[in-house]
């Protein structure tokens, strides 16, 4: 065996040879080739501010070390081309596409709180038809910050054409390739030895793609993104057997028929009109300004029907088509794409085909056009037997997106009074669509008078200090909303239609309010004309985890011959729409359903789970990006209670993905019949 030397003459040796290597493969290097190293910096800074200004941990090294070995093979094609002049438009081309990356992950996060797919490509033809928002209402200033990097580059190009005096000079193409790519491969795979089993776990499943982001860098979840978008087109290749047998172990071991209590068959054969309610949220419900409510009339629903007072959407990057998914079919969102895009021609048990197979005609009525998140297929897939689209409206009143909802409204009395004459019982659902952001077209809605008035040294003084921000535009046009709704439930009572017919509410999902619209609301100081800090009387403390429980959107069951006057404060999620509904009315539920009756269950809690591994009860909520918990009740919280509810979390977002993914109904029906 040779022994080892530890000499001193021999540490400066191999020091020695460390220095030559270094100089020779990245001094000497990088003074050859000055476009590169600065392409390599550049956007490597701006990969840091990305995630500074998104998920904000700018002190974490194993996502920097995994951009720059990114990078490194990125910038390492340039030498495949021969000629000089193409690989420097190689690098100016990858300068424009790197910081227009970081633009859109930006502008992707500002509405969605996540990062942008691959997957969501076959959805972006709908941008056209919100740009007015996205313009308004989403993108910052901060978005563009990026764009620094091409501009800069853009002159370093020019410098460096000009300066250069070796641009007609031979190079070792093979040696810089290798050079280059040999480097970003090591650096890649010395980091992602340090990552734990909670990140790669997260990287497997991609629900939590922040946390990736925090971890990965932005490159890695790029180039895994793009893999976790092509399962769809190879899941027949790959985990279909565990998948079904996963899916069929879990519904053996779980009932998931609903159980009679006191509210089954109480709504048995009645009509059913579903108002899907655009961004409505829960905090405007007995929320007034001068004595005058916010939402008059949807207060008094909550007041005289049954009001789920704490309710949570569970939508992903699909918004108000998952919205629709999740209460139809008592599954989660899809974690790769969007399940009306990508995964529309799967086979799926909707509450539309339950209510249809008790002999209802069932249909759907949308201001918007048919192929606007794909609904035309969608719906007819789900169960509806016609999808009233834009083409059976007159536009004869634009607010924002389009036909305004009172005249959405007043036009479907119309229709439904048709349905109605079939003699036949009908569930309907409405799209709204005026409540989408940007809430525009203001001059065209009721103002609606959100001032604080004061006196100062005997002076009154009127503070409008809600107006032209983007929560004084919101309550005014939920204000609208609740007009509009008013105005319908009356005209169907006019139309006698109300006297069999059972009002559904609910919100879609939260309107997408910064954080600091919140604290304006909540802690202005109308007799400074300033926020209130901490310390300051009546100051309220709204922390990151207070603005997430204020997420949660109302939902409401009305009729107007009887008064429920219930209000059911358990934490309830958009998938226990569909068992709770379906045990109202007395029709068959989802053998597949993955959410519960909250109304049939004698439990005081319930778990709303997120498509990012998040979760909520009447006791915490759980962040499943960073792990930290907040207690929601006030009192301390067992560690095992964490454990189980993660567990649960985790699970019923893999059974409801492989079933998506793999068309596992259509399978195990057809096993069964």
């Amino acid at each position: 065996m040779k022994k080892l030397n530890f000499s001193k003459d021999n540490i400066r040796n191999k020091i020695d040879k460390l220095k030559k290597f270094f100089r020779r493969h990245y001094v000497e290097f990088f003074k050859e080739f000055p476009l590169l190293f600065c392409f390599i910096v550049t956007a490597l800074i701006d990969t840091l501010l990305l995630r500074i200004i998104t998920v904000g941990n700018y002190t974490y090294l194993k996502p920097l070390l995994l951009d720059l070995g990114m990078l490194f093979i990125i910038s390492s094609f340039m030498f495949l081309f021969k000629n000089e002049k193409k690989r420097r438009k190689y690098l100016l081309i990858m300068s424009v596409f790197t910081s227009v990356l970081c633009v859109v992950h930006s502008v992707y996060y500002t509405y969605y709180d996540s990062f942008a797919s691959i997957s969501l490509l076959a959805t972006s033809t709908f941008v056209v038809d919100v740009g007015d928002a996205v313009v308004k209402k989403v993108l910052k200033v901060t978005d563009l910050i990026y764009l620094w990097q091409p501009i800069f580059f853009y002159y370093y190009y020019f410098r460096d054409v000009r300066n250069s005096k070796k641009k007609f000079k031979d190079i070792d193409r093979k040696f810089s390739f290798l050079n280059m790519i040999g480097t970003g491969v090591v650096v890649i795979g010395i980091t992602f030895i340090f990552m734990s089993k909670v990140e790669w776990s997260r990287f497997g499943k991609m629900w939590n793609r922040e946390s990736v982001v925090s971890s990965f860098g932005m490159y890695t979840y790029q180039i895994n993104d793009i893999f976790q978008s092509l399962e769809p087109k190879i899941n027949n290749l790959f985990g279909h057997d565990s998948a079904l047998k996963k899916v069929m172990d879990y519904y053996d071991a779980h009932d998931s028929a609903n159980k009679k209590n006191d509210y089954s068959n109480i709504f048995k054969g009645k009509n059913v009109l579903v108002i899907h309610a655009e961004s409505l949220q829960s905090f405007v419900i007995n929320r007034s300004f001068n004595n005058k409510d916010v939402t008059p009339f949807i207060n008094k629903m909550t007041k005289e029907g049954i009001y789920f007072s704490n309710y949570y959407s569970e939508v992903g990057v699909g918004t108000s088509s998952d919205a629709e998914f999740t209460f139809s079919t008592s599954l989660m969102p899809s974690s790769n794409g969007t399940v009306f895009v990508n995964y529309f021609d799967r086979e799926y048990q909707t509450i539309q085909k339950s209510f249809k197979d008790n002999g209802y005609y069932v249909f759907s009525m949308h201001g918007n056009t048919g192929d606007f998140w794909n609904r035309a297929t969608m719906h007819k897939n789900m169960g509806y037997d016609k999808f009233y689209s834009k083409s059976s409206y007159d536009v004869d009143e634009i607010i924002g997106l389009g036909i305004s909802d009172k005249s959405f409204f007043k036009q479907s009395v119309e229709i439904i009074k048709e349905v109605n004459s079939n003699n036949k019982p009908f569930f309907g659902t409405l799209i709204t669509l005026t409540n989408h952001t940007p809430w525009s077209d203001l001059d065209l809605m009721d103002e609606y008078d959100a001032t604080w008035t004061v006196d100062v040294n005997g002076e009154k003084i009127v503070r409008d200090y809600l107006k032209g921000t983007t929560m004084g535009d919101y309550l005014r046009s939920v204000h609208y909303m609740d007009q509009a709704i008013e105005s319908f439930i009356n005209d169907l009572d006019r139309e006698g239609i109300l006297d069999n017919t059972v009002i559904v509410i609910y919100g879609d999902h939260d309107a997408r309010i910064s954080k600091k619209n919140y604290n304006l609301m909540y802690n202005y100081d109308p007799y400074n004309d300033s926020i209130k800090e901490d310390g300051d009387d009546g100051y309220r403390d709204y922390n990151d985890y207070e603005y997430k429980l204020d997420r949660k959107v109302p939902f409401i069951i009305w009729s107007k011959d009887k008064k429920y006057k219930k209000e059911v404060k358990t934490v309830t999620g958009m998938i226990d729409a569909y068992p709770i509904l379906s045990n109202l009315f007395g029709v068959s539920g989802s053998r597949f359903q993955l959410g519960h009756d909250i109304l049939g269950n004698n439990k005081s809690d319930n778990t709303v789970v997120f498509t990012d591994g998040s979760y909520v009860t009447n006791k915490v909520y759980y962040n499943g990006q960073n792990g930290e918990i907040y207690s929601v009740s006030g009192d301390a919280v067992d560690s095992q209670y964490v454990k189980n509810n993660s567990d649960y979390a985790n699970e019923i977002i893999d059974i409801s993905n492989d079933i998506i993914t793999y068309d596992l109904i259509k399978e195990i029906n057809n096993r069964s019949s």
